[in-house]
């Protein structure tokens, strides 16, 4: 088998779709950065009284700062998506702020809208307007979670572009054409080990999704919505999608399929299923005041099981990407 010589990095110039798309996702961090910084001058707006974040400021304090730079970085990324320097980048240095920008923001892209369909259909009540425990004013939600909506999309547009016009070799033909170079017996062993271990989390999100109690907080058991049930059924369907989409890869299933079919999902749901739950896990390390909050060990154990498998399953992929380069 002979070995193709690596094409020269091309020039990305922004065309008018990609400076709207910038524009629209440099636009979009506006309400979060602008309600973030006045919350760190010391501004209430939006918090009511008897609120939760009102009982920790400097733990408050210091979330909204790393959150300020996490949401900055969405600048810095479409930028870098749209500028001639951007193909410069080392691919490490670029594919995982976008990874964990997947991870984070595909779950609210798919959750947000499900948990108002939820509550319209289910009768729910939105926590933020839930008597029983103040933490937002109920405008809040709609316009920071509306902003990352929008971050998600023109962000994973212009990524798209980005990626096509550099690596789109990577991606090319069918399961069917993949060289067994691309995977070997350690990948698919270690590839195999993490996807069995995330079936223990999966589980447990559907368990809750349907109604299940077992691990939950008090305070978790008291709001258990249609639109709680919805967003754990979806955290199973980003497992599945890792899973499936890695497995896919790294054992050439599938053979009919697009190579970018499985290469999305195990990319889109290893980040959704390592990034949010490793920031569920560092929720739950904070220290509660209330203790119908304090997570249970379940919960502990679960955020942190899909975090470290989901990790090891986009590691997997890395590795098929960087064997396939090559």
């Amino acid at each position: 088998m002979t070995t193709t010589p690596l094409p020269a990095l091309p020039r990305l110039a922004p065309d008018r779709s990609a400076r709207v798309l910038r524009a629209v996702a440099i636009a979009s961090c506006a309400p979060y950065l602008a309600l973030k910084t006045a919350w760190l001058s010391g501004s209430r707006v939006g918090i009511p009284e008897g609120s939760v974040l009102l009982e920790r400021p400097a733990l408050v304090a210091v979330a909204n700062g790393v959150t300020v730079l996490m949401d900055a970085a969405v600048i810095v990324l479409a930028l870098l998506l749209t500028q001639r320097w951007g193909m410069r980048v080392r691919a490490g240095l670029l594919a995982f702020p976008m990874w964990v920008a997947t991870g984070l923001l595909v779950p609210i892209m798919v959750g947000f809208p499900a948990q108002l369909v939820a509550e319209a259909v289910g009768g729910g009540q939105p926590l933020a307007t839930r008597p029983s425990e103040p933490f937002l004013d109920a405008w809040v939600f709609p316009v920071v979670y509306g902003g990352f909506i929008v971050q998600g999309l023109a962000l994973g547009a212009l990524f798209v572009r980005y990626a096509r016009g550099r690596w789109a070799r990577l991606w090319r033909g069918t399961v069917w054409e993949l060289s067994a170079s691309v995977s070997g017996p350690v990948l698919r062993g270690v590839a195999l080990a993490a996807s069995l271990a995330l079936l223990v989390p999966a589980g447990l999100h559907i368990g809750w999704a349907s109604g299940m109690t077992a691990g939950l907080t008090p305070a978790q058991i008291a709001e258990a919505t249609p639109d709680f049930q919805v967003l754990e059924a979806a955290r199973a369907l980003y497992a599945a999608a890792a899973v499936a989409g890695t497995l896919l890869l790294v054992f050439r299933r599938g053979r009919p399929l697009p190579v970018k079919v499985p290469l999305a999902l195990a990319w889109t749901g290893s980040g959704a299923v390592a990034c949010w739950g490793g920031w569920l896990l560092l929720s739950a390390l904070a220290p509660v005041s209330d203790a119908a909050k304090e997570p249970t060990a379940l919960l502990t154990l679960t955020y942190a099981g899909e975090m470290i498998t989901g990790t090891v399953l986009a590691c997997c992929v890395a590795v098929f990407l960087r064997r396939r380069a090559t």
